[in-house]
């Protein structure tokens, strides 16, 4: 294959990504109605790829959309040792869009707290939120964009499922821990592969993190990588799973807070969802010989 042709077909096959990555984007946005007519949308920019990603797709549709809407970027410089503090205000000058870094030594506080060797990411995580939910009053916005994706939304079905007991995932939107801002996960439809993809298309100056990066037996990692094994061995499965989210049957669940299981009486009228579980209506005809015994 010529250098022409190879160049022709990584450039269709860029474009194919885009294209699949602003659409599941829109899709979100419009399904969830997560971005309104003069929304200030704060997207958290981590320097991770997820973020990245998401604030690119951001611009691109605030272009396209029929609504008008404002993005501002903000970043929470953690102080981390090593952390390039230049590497971001960079990157979106170049873009020519507002955006602010927030300074803020929240690393000293996690590894003062926390005991060497045990997981750090709920306590930075609780911090980084409350952080970023008094920036965005600072900067008016009205929404705050996180860079989840389906992979991450599928893990923390399964962290939930295996080690809290609860039948929770990580919802598309939702509103804050203190009760005043909307949360919104744009990436909710988009695949990790084609972010990781798509980062390095677009050569984003990514920059890893040091607290979390350092600790390979994080729960979430080994849930991770379960759902990778499954997606290799079992193409459709992961998409299943991720599709029964938007598809609950709550009177076949067992939580009598959302079914009235003790006022439940027979009215004569079928139930649509019956009690076949997932049983096919109709029996498919056996694929073997079927011998009867006519003695």
């Amino acid at each position: 294959m010529t250098t022409y042709k190879v160049a022709h077909k990584q450039e269709f096959e860029h474009n194919k990504l885009a294209k699949r990555l602003r659409r599941e984007v829109g899709q979100a946005i419009a399904d969830f109605n997560m971005i309104k007519e003069g929304d200030r949308v704060m997207v958290c920019l981590s320097g991770g790829k997820d973020s990245f990603g998401l604030l690119d797709v951001l611009l691109y549709l605030k272009e396209k959309a029929p609504i008008n809407f404002e993005i501002i970027a903000v970043n929470l410089d953690q102080k981390q040792p090593g952390f390039p503090a230049e590497v971001l205000p960079a990157y979106l000058d170049g873009l020519g869009i507002p955006y602010r870094i927030v300074e803020e030594d929240t690393y000293s506080i996690v590894k003062r707290v926390i005991p060497e060797g045990k997981t750090t990411c709920s306590l930075c995580s609780r911090l980084r939120r409350g952080i970023l939910y008094r920036v965005a009053d600072e900067v008016g916005a009205t929404k705050i964009a996180l860079g989840h994706h389906r992979d991450d939304i599928l893990a923390t079905l399964f962290l939930n499922l295996f080690f809290a007991a609860k039948l929770k995932a990580m919802p598309p939107k939702l509103v804050s821990d203190d009760g005043r801002h909307i949360v919104i996960r744009p990436l909710a439809y988009c695949q990790e592969k084609d972010l990781i993809e798509w980062a390095n298309v677009r050569e984003f100056p990514i920059i890893p993190c040091n607290l979390c990066g350092s600790q390979p037996n994080l729960q979430r990692q080994q849930v991770g990588a379960m759902l990778r094994d499954w997606d290799k061995r079992f193409p459709g499965r992961v998409e299943t799973l991720f599709r029964s989210l938007s598809n609950v049957v709550p009177s076949h669940l067992m939580d009598a807070r959302l079914y009235d299981f003790a006022g439940l009486k027979a009215t004569g009228t079928p139930d649509p969802e019956g009690d076949t579980a997932f049983d096919p209506a109709v029996l498919p005809a056996p694929t073997f010989p079927v011998h009867i015994e006519t003695s």
